[in-house]
């Protein structure tokens, strides 16, 4: 619902000129997916190392995609120079009110179809899921934890938890692609800080085990960034042993070759 949410948000003078966006994966294809169903451009910048299905499905969506270096360029700058060009909208991934409140669903329809929970267990990268889904369960279950979690390399909003304000980190090396952010967003932060009760994070080996259980035993596809909440969980990293726990899955963008390396390789 994030791209939906956002782009409908727009006024349709505005959304005629199109939009911008940088992301990984998940976002890219949402915003793509949404801006095919509005019959606006789409541009996206992407990192060269994305995943070819992740790249392969946004540009099936109809958005043109721009790749940079993760490392050595600045996605947010090149953003807005194509959106300033272009006279289009730049709609981040997750620092942005209506991408919060599209990713808010998860949640509200979780809860609303199993009803009250004690945990609410969701992966985190930038923060807008998290956010959202913290917001949700609050309001509909205010006294269920919420719990955030990152990959190992990658513990910006564990940091930024325990210290009260936004801490930025290098670019993290993970398998978990969509969850490299080296900060959390301005908008997420006063968010999580207010209603997430913890951030944990997981090894790569624990989400490559992840992977497997969910291939072999619930015969389903869930890529390295959508298994961290359940990492967590599984490997015992949030104590909730009893408890009625709801695990935010949030994507199962990993192309076949790659899914196959990964659990060969472990």
């Amino acid at each position: 619902m994030r791209g939906y949410n956002s782009i409908s948000a727009l006024e349709p003078a505005i959304r005629r000129n199109g939009v911008v966006a940088f992301s990984s994966g998940n976002h890219a294809q949402a915003l793509a997916y949404a801006a095919k169903l509005f019959g606006v451009s789409a541009v996206i910048v992407m990192p060269q190392d994305t995943p070819a299905m992740k790249v392969a499905a946004t540009r099936g969506y109809g958005a043109e995609v721009v790749f940079y270096d993760r490392y050595t360029e600045d996605r947010d700058e090149i953003s807005r120079r194509i959106a300033t060009e272009r006279g289009a909208t730049l709609i981040p991934p997750y620092d942005h009110a209506d991408v919060i409140a599209g990713q808010g669903t998860v949640a509200l329809e979780l809860i609303e179809e199993i009803g009250e929970i004690d945990f609410l267990v969701v992966p985190l990268g930038g923060g807008g899921l998290l956010a959202g889904s913290a917001l949700s369960a609050k309001a509909l279950a205010p006294g269920c934890k919420i719990i955030g979690v990152e990959p190992e390399a990658g513990d910006d909003g564990r940091q930024s938890l325990r210290k009260g304000e936004i801490v930025r980190i290098p670019v993290p090396k993970s398998i978990a692609d969509g969850a490299l952010t080296t900060y959390v967003g301005q908008r997420n932060f006063p968010i999580l800080k207010r209603d997430v009760d913890d951030i944990v994070t997981v090894s790569d080996g624990q989400l490559i085990e992840t992977m497997r259980f969910f291939a072999e035993r619930m015969k389903i596809i869930v890529e390295p960034t959508g298994c961290l909440a359940a990492a967590a969980v599984l490997h015992g990293a949030v104590a909730c042993t009893g408890k009625r726990v709801g695990i935010v899955l949030s994507g199962g963008n990993v192309d076949l070759k790659t899914f196959n390396v990964l659990l060969d390789g472990s």
